[in-house]
């Protein structure tokens, strides 16, 4: 996830050095992490920031172990001087070229800044295409969530609704009944029931709306008050969990011929950009971690994956210059 613009020093775009070991494009928990590894192994990293992060609507990130419920905001600025303690760079810009060249890869960002690379990793995350119904982007991220696991402590024992998008709707309704007694499932776009889901869910006591959402409705202080469907009914609620579709920010890797694809589960649920279990990519040069890659990945996971491709990458490089070093002594 990419990380939010804060001070002037945070938005740094200054000049940048002619070529770097590693250019990190995305600047959130996983791009941070993986210029971390690599700056702590003595490599010249700079990581280049858009400032588009997914996650700026939370209040906070959960299940970071010792971070838990620390705001996305904190959590970027430290890892940015941590990475800056190991003479890491990060700037702010959108890389807008890549091509391949000598050596590498040349880097072009928006504001015409230029550097090379030896070697790519992308952290550049996902988008979230949220359903077009009045009153739910509003709230996206605070009263209307997606994940229990980020989410589910906060609205426990409350009435929570769950919208349905797909077939993962059932699903999501019997997770969310972990977390309070009293869920009613807005069906709208999911598909029909099966007997064994209409089975498990009034097992669970979960009621089910079939009627279509037409509206969110907010109190006088911008809050959730209710659902609102196509017969006028309002069923109030507290919080609204929702599937969005996964849209992974692909499109700088596109600039070196790597297609975005559909997820496993489906593309109608999420797209990714393939790798391997370290982050490389089909493309001799390039890894990738984080969400752009792995759809279904948390904060703590994204760090995680980044940290072990900037292990892979600088295991690359190593071999590499051992393979020059040999060929000189050989010459020599």
């Amino acid at each position: 996830m990419d990380a939010t613009q804060g001070t002037n020093e945070e938005r740094d775009t200054g000049e940048l050095a002619e070529g770097y070991d590693v250019v990190v494009v995305g600047g959130g928990a996983a791009g941070l992490s993986g210029a971390l590894s690599l700056g702590r192994a003595r490599r010249r990293v700079l990581v280049v920031d858009a400032g588009q992060p997914r996650n700026a609507p939370a209040e906070g990130v959960h299940v970071f172990l010792t971070r838990d419920g620390i705001s996305p905001q904190e959590l970027v600025a430290i890892g940015r001087d941590e990475v800056r303690r190991y003479g890491g760079r990060v700037t702010h810009g959108t890389v807008v070229a890549l091509d391949r060249v000598e050596g590498g890869f040349a880097v072009e960002l928006a504001d015409g800044r230029r550097t090379r690379a030896k070697k790519l990793l992308v952290t550049t995350g996902l988008v979230d295409v949220l359903p077009d119904i009045p009153g739910l982007r509003e709230l996206w991220g605070t009263d209307v969530i997606h994940c229990p696991y980020c989410h589910g402590w906060e609205v426990q024992d409350e009435p929570i609704g769950v919208l349905g998008q797909n077939a993962m709707a059932v699903h999501q309704a019997l997770m969310f009944r972990q977390w309070s007694d009293d869920i009613v499932l807005f069906r709208h776009r999911a598909p029909a029931l099966t007997d064994e889901q209409a089975e498990q869910l009034a097992a669970r006591g979960i009621r089910v709306v079939d009627d279509e959402v037409v509206a969110l409705e907010r109190d006088g202080s911008g809050r959730l008050a209710g659902v609102r469907v196509a017969t006028g009914e309002v069923v109030p609620r507290v919080a609204v969990a929702t599937a969005s579709r996964l849209e992974a920010r692909g499109e700088v890797l596109g600039l070196l011929g790597l297609e975005v694809t559909p997820h496993p589960l489906g593309a109608d649920l999420a797209t990714m950009v393939p790798s391997d279990a370290m982050g490389k990519t089909a493309v001799d040069g390039v890894w990738v971690a984080g969400n752009v890659t792995d759809p279904m990945a948390q904060v703590i996971t994204s760090a995680a994956a980044a940290m072990m491709a900037g292990a892979a990458i600088n295991a690359d490089l190593m071999a590499e210059e051992l393979a020059a070093a040999v060929s000189a002594a050989r010459a020599g």
